[in-house]
């Protein structure tokens, strides 16, 4: 990535919280035809090449103009840095395709092993460069379920989950997913070829304060009280994008989800005390130790006074 990314290219914080809390952003026809005609001509051809994993990602696709040329458009540059940085690493690619009236569909997974880390994140971009009809059988994915940590297919028997989305979309349509999520491959039912390029990269900086923050504190005022008259009137602020809540969330786990959403944006803007209305604060209040639930000068975990 040879020259700075412009800020009017990067991310806003709506559109990072909407990544946070759902685990994706979908950005229809991003990419020129042009584009999409030269990448599909590389892939008939067998000139897509991978690279070893942890190679920086602005040393990859030197000898594949087209993914080279996708990955040097500003809007892209823009999504890249605002959610992995500047100087990310390539992890792994893979070109999906699915040949005509395919009637299985792939199993519902979450790529690699379960991840430990808290914060920190990998993204995976599903670059379509060409259109996908509902007959395709497009991407299937569980918005929201990028939190729910399992070990790849130990989710395969999870075939139509209430709220699941299949892409339907133009050409040059990508979507930006959370390594986390839930996904898989639809039946292709139709007479024609299905593809669809994924490239995961890992961050090499702290994931923080890295998009255009220009909106941030208009779209961080709160928190409210819980159960306020006014705590949900603001549709676009971050606290509401956090507690509204997936189709598939059990009414009793959707709070859970709202704290898990605040953990990881805690991270993001590097503010150990940001709270959507309240609800993770209550149950860090341990007298004595401080948010992390580290102690405190003369106090152990539990908050007690340590004795003299």
């Amino acid at each position: 990535m040879s020259s700075a990314v412009a800020r009017s290219d990067l991310l806003t914080t709506r559109q990072m919280a909407q990544f946070v809390a759902r685990g994706f952003l979908r950005f229809d026809e991003l990419v020129p035809e042009a584009l999409n005609t030269a990448l599909m001509a590389a892939i008939a051809a067998d000139e897509v090449a991978g690279h070893p994993p942890g190679t920086p990602l602005a040393d990859c696709y030197e000898d594949c103009a087209p993914i080279r040329n996708l990955l040097q458009l500003p809007a892209v540059r823009g999504i890249i840095q605002s959610l992995v940085g500047a100087e990310p690493t390539f992890d792994h690619h893979a070109i999906h395709h699915c040949p005509p009236r395919q009637e299985r569909a792939q199993d519902t997974h979450a790529d690699s092993i379960i991840d430990m880390r808290r914060g920190a994140f990998d993204i995976q971009i599903m670059y379509y460069p060409h259109a996908v009809t509902r007959d395709m059988g497009g991407t299937r994915y569980i918005p929201g379920s990028h939190f729910r940590r399992i070990n790849e297919m130990a989710i395969a028997r999870y075939q139509n989950i209430l709220g699941q989305q299949h892409v339907v979309c133009p050409a040059g349509t990508l979507l930006v997913m959370h390594h986390g999520i839930w996904h898989g491959g639809g039946c292709n039912r139709s007479n024609e070829s299905r593809y669809m390029l994924k490239i995961r990269l890992n961050p090499t900086q702290r994931q923080t304060l890295l998009w255009n923050t220009d909106d941030l504190i208009d779209a961080s005022a709160g928190p409210s009280a819980i159960f306020a008259a006014d705590a949900y009137r603001h549709t676009d602020r971050v606290q509401t994008i956090f507690e509204r809540p997936e189709k598939w969330f059990p009414l009793d786990e959707s709070r859970l989800e709202t704290v898990n959403r605040i953990r990881l944006w805690r991270h993001l803007v590097g503010d150990a005390s940001f709270d959507s209305h309240y609800w993770l604060t209550r149950v860090e209040n341990i007298p004595g130790c401080d948010q992390s639930g580290r102690e405190r000068s003369g106090c152990d975990q539990s908050g007690r006074e340590r004795s003299g």
